[in-house]
C-alpha cells in the first residue's frame, strides 16, 4: 500500500480539484492511504514533527505546499518522495505542480479583445509566480494589439485574508482612476472578489465600467461575488491525476526521475461580471449583442446583417476593426467556446450539445471544433476530463 501525506490547502476549489484527480488515480491503481495533515500540526510541530510522523506512519510520499526549498529537500533526503504545489515560486530541485500561467493570461486578454475593449488592467501579486506570469501573458497579448495594461500589484498574499477591500483603500482609489470602460483580469477568483467589492464601495458599475475576470473557476466564490464573477477554468482534476501518477513513479524509482506537472487553462466561463461588449461603434455593439444573445441558434452572418443599417462590406470592415475577426469567424469561435463549455461541464453527447446550440449537423460542428482546437471533441473531452462523469 502507498501512503501519502497531504500538506496543502483543500479549502479552495483548486486544492479540492487536485485532490479529486489524486483520489481517482488512487482508486484505479491502489490501494493507497492518505493523511490530511492539519495546518496546526505543521505550524506547531514544524518540519521535524512532519518527519517524525512520516516515519511512524511509514509514509511513502508527500504532496503539498512548502515555504522554501530546504523543507522538501530535507524530506527527500529522508527517503520520502515529495511533489510540491508551487506556493510562491517553482522549486528547482524537486517536481512541481505548476501551471501554464502565461497561456492563462493570454487567454484572458484574448477574451477581452474579442469583446472590443481598448483599456486593460491587471490586479495581482508581484512576488508570486502564478500571478506574475499570468500578468505577463495578459500584457504580452494586449501589447501585441498596441494597448497598455494598468497594474495594481500587492507585495504578498496575506494568510489572514483581511477584509480591507470592503473599506476605502488604495485599490478602490485605483479603480476610480482607471479609464472606462476597462477590462480587468485578476490573478485568481479571490482577488476578483476584492475588485467586485471595491467597485461596489466606489459605486463603479460592473460590467458597464469595469469588466472583471478571475482565474480558477471556483463556482462558490464566483457566485458569491456581486455580480457573479467570470473566470478561467483550469484542467486541475487532470493535474491531480497526473500528480498521483508521478508520485507513484518516484516512489517506485526512489526519486531518480521526475518532471513538473503543468495544469493548463481550458476555457473562460462567462458570468455577469463580463457580460458586455466594449465598443464606441453603436452598430457593432448591436451586432455583438445579437450574436451573443442568439448563440443557441444556427446563426448566420445574413441574420446579423439584418440588425444594422450597413452593407455587408461595411459591417465586415467595422466588425473586424473592433474585434479583430470577420463576422463568420467570430461566430464560429464563440460557438466553439460555448460547445467546449458544455463538453467539459456536462455529460451530453456531441449530438446533444449540437442540438442544444441550435445545430442539426453534429459532423459539421465536430469539423469546426477540430479547425479551432486542433482535435476532435471526443479527444478534447478525454484530454481534459479524467473523471467528470465518474
Amino acid at each position: 500500500m502507498i501512503k501519502i501525506i497531504l500538506l496543502t490547502d483543500f479549502g479552495e476549489e483548486y486544492g479540492m480539484s487536485l485532490l479529486k484527480g489524486v483520489t481517482r488515480y488512487a482508486q484505479e491503481h491502489g490501494p493507497w492511504a492518505f493523511c490530511r495533515m492539519p495546518a496546526y500540526y505543521r505550524e506547531t510541530k514544524g518540519l521535524k514533527g512532519i518527519l517524525q510522523w512520516a516515519w511512524e506512519w511509514k509514509a511513502n510520499g508527500i504532496l503539498g505546499q512548502f515555504y522554501n526549498n530546504s523543507e522538501p529537500e530535507k524530506l527527500m533526503g529522508a527517503g520520502i518522495s515529495v511533489l510540491a504545489q508551487d506556493f510562491k515560486e517553482r522549486h528547482t530541485k524537486i517536481p512541481n505542480i505548476t501551471g501554464d500561467y502565461i497561456e492563462t493570461g493570454k487567454m484572458g486578454a484574448e477574451y477581452f479583445l474579442k469583446k472590443g475593449f481598448e483599456n486593460f488592467a491587471f490586479y495581482g501579486f508581484k512576488d508570486i509566480v502564478w500571478s506574475r506570469e499570468r500578468s505577463l501573458g495578459f500584457e504580452e497579448r494586449v501589447k501585441k494589439e498596441g494597448y497598455f495594461v494598468h497594474y495594481f500589484e500587492q507585495k504578498t498574499r496575506t494568510k489572514t485574508r483581511e477584509l480591507w477591500y470592503y473599506k476605502p483603500s488604495a485599490l478602490s482609489k485605483w479603480l476610480i482612476s482607471l479609464p472606462k470602460p476597462i477590462a480587468l483580469m485578476t490573478c485568481d477568483d479571490n482577488q476578483g472578489i476584492h475588485v467586485t467589492e471595491a467597485c461596489r464601495l466606489a459605486s463603479i458599475k460592473i460590467p458597464e465600467e469595469v469588466a472583471v475576470l478571475g482565474v480558477d473557476n471556483d463556482e462558490i466564490l464566483c457566485n458569491l461575488a456581486d455580480p457573479p464573477l467570470s473566470s478561467i477554468a483550469l484542467d486541475t482534476i487532470k493535474g491531480g491525476y497526473e500528480s498521483a501518477r508521478l508520485l507513484e513513479e518516484m516512489i517506485k524509482n526512489q526519486n531518480r526521475e521526475f518532471y513538473d506537472i503543468v495544469v493548463k487553462p481550458t476555457q473562460v466561463v462567462t458570468r455577469n461580471s463580463t457580460d458586455i461588449y466594449a465598443t464606441k461603434d453603436a452598430y457593432i455593439g448591436t451586432a455583438l449583442k445579437y450574436i451573443h444573445n442568439n448563440m443557441d441558434k444556427n446563426l448566420k452572418v445574413d441574420e446579423v446583417l439584418k440588425q444594422v443599417p450597413l452593407s455587408r462590406r461595411s459591417l465586415e470592415k467595422r466588425f473586424h476593426k473592433v474585434t479583430g475577426y470577420p463576422v463568420y469567424e467570430y461566430i464560429l469561435n464563440l460557438r466553439i467556446e460555448k460547445f467546449t463549455h458544455k463538453l467539459l461541464e456536462t455529460d451530453l453527447s456531441i449530438f446533444e450539445i449540437a442540438v442544444d446550440l441550435g445545430l442539426n449537423d453534429s459532423k459539421n460542428i465536430a469539423r469546426q471544433f477540430r479547425q479551432v482546437k486542433g482535435c476532435t471533441p471526443v479527444e478534447y473531452r478525454k484530454k481534459y476530463m479524467i473523471d467528470k462523469q465518474k
